[in-house]
């Protein structure tokens, strides 16, 4: 790291840091300079850092590598797909093999029945399309001043124009001249079914084209939905003729211990966004599963019937839809969903025993593989989390001063039982500092 001297200045100013080329992202950038860790290989539940340590992936990366690190099959999966067809576009009458087959696969599994499938690169390109195509769909319908995008308190939606702006995450929405960079946004409190029902009564059923929610809460803290909720604003939103769109980007594939958290929580939402677990992280790959009500105008045999202008280069990828099929085997061979279902009781119960002799442990919150911990005001999070790096574990801090906790699948009984002692160590020696 290198120091560009600003003493000749007249007006002296902070030095500026001169560190690697790459832009660090969600960064502080002058606290990360310097300590970043360097992760050079994976294995399992493991990563290996260029320095020589070996720490225990408690975050699943981004909330994504379920299956863990390194997985061969998948290696050789994407191997095998690029020695016959890297990718082929998917637009007009051109389409790929593995995109035709993951887009079945998919609709099998669906939360959503006859559902269609878009696909692209992640979750931030699946927010914007389905928002784009909440807003069309009522276009088209003649139903124009239906615009409005309602999202919740501190919600993460990812960081595109679209997630930018129906973010509750008032920093992730600042600095842009705007309060909005799409204007027809606007929020609702966090767990609040009556807030919700204020709102569409105040801003008017007529105005507004969907509501999006995170059914647990990812970035924003790890909030489960409390008792009830999701269904009071799926009620709503039927009852006001609202889209429901259900942002699974972290939840699907498993983490909640169905593939879907819709089913956990039997919601039946017109629009489901999805990324991440679809193929553990291991290809860039999202997408937006559609309900008949929205697609079917758009199949309609009429020189007449409209297009809906969605598509990216990499929409429909070959090779991450070929690592998807992989991947969607190896959870169902290995039942690895099932499993997400006896690690949450393991979770909770070792949380709940933390919190218990912990008193800076305020609050725990756990929903399938997900788990949050929120820690006393005189505690930093972000020191806990450095703390546990030192002690050989990867945790993240969020929102709320809280703790993330998504583990891969593949955990054991005692790497999970091993994992929360390490925290419950780190925020004692954080204490005693």
């Amino acid at each position: 790291m290198t120091v560009t001297d600003t003493s000749a200045q007249t007006s002296p100013r902070p030095a500026i840091l001169d560190g690697p080329a790459l832009w660090p992202a969600q960064a502080h950038t002058p606290s990360v300079i310097g300590r970043q860790l360097v992760i050079e290989r994976g294995e399992g539940s493991y990563v290996h850092t260029t320095d020589g340590r070996r720490l225990f992936d408690g975050t699943a990366g981004l909330w994504h590598a379920n299956v863990g690190h390194a997985h061969p099959e998948l290696a050789e999966a994407a191997y095998e797909q690029m020695k016959q067809l890297e990718t082929y576009h998917i637009f007009a009458r051109f389409t790929n093999d593995k995109a035709l087959a993951l887009g079945e696969r998919l609709a099998s599994i669906a939360p959503i029945e006859r559902a269609k499938v878009i696909l692209n690169s992640g979750g931030s390109d699946a927010i914007d399309v389905a928002c784009k195509l909440a807003r069309r769909h009522w276009q088209r319908e003649g139903r124009t001043s239906k615009k409005i995008i309602l999202s919740r308190e501190f919600a993460y939606h990812g960081l595109h124009a679209y997630g930018t702006s129906i973010a509750g995450l008032e920093f992730n929405r600042e600095g842009y001249g705007t309060e909005s960079l799409v204007p027809e946004t606007a929020r609702v409190p966090l767990h609040d079914a009556d807030a919700v029902a204020r709102a569409i009564a105040e801003i008017g059923a007529e105005n507004i084209a969907a509501i999006v929610t995170e059914p647990v809460q990812g970035t924003g803290g790890v909030n489960p939905p409390e008792p009830g909720y999701l269904e009071a604003v799926q009620r709503l939103a039927r009852e006001n003729d609202i889209l429901l769109i259900l942002d699974e980007v972290i939840t699907g594939f498993g983490r909640t211990g169905t593939m879907f958290a819709a089913e956990r929580y039997g919601v039946e939402p017109d629009l489901v966004t999805f990324a991440k677990g679809v193929t553990s992280g291991y290809a860039p790959l999202g997408g937006v599963l559609v309900s008949p009500r929205i697609w079917e105008p758009f199949y309609v045999d009429s020189p007449d019937t409209p297009i809906f202008r969605h598509g990216a280069t990499y929409a429909g990828h070959a090779t991450a839809a070929a690592v998807a099929l992989k991947h969607l085997d190896i959870l169902d061979r290995d039942r690895l969903v099932p499993r997400v279902v006896e690690l949450e009781a393991l979770l909770s119960t070792e949380l709940t025993a933390l919190a218990e002799r912990t008193p800076a442990v305020v609050d725990v919150r756990v929903a399938g593989l997900l788990g949050g911990i929120s820690l006393a005001d005189h505690l930093s999070a972000e020191k806990v989390a450095d703390e546990l790096i030192e002690l050989g574990f990867i945790s993240r801090p969020l929102r709320g001063n809280t703790l993330q906790l998504s583990p891969p699948f593949i955990i054991s009984d005692d790497e999970l039982t091993s994992y929360v002692a390490a925290i419950g160590q780190a925020i004692t020696t954080e204490e005693n500092r």
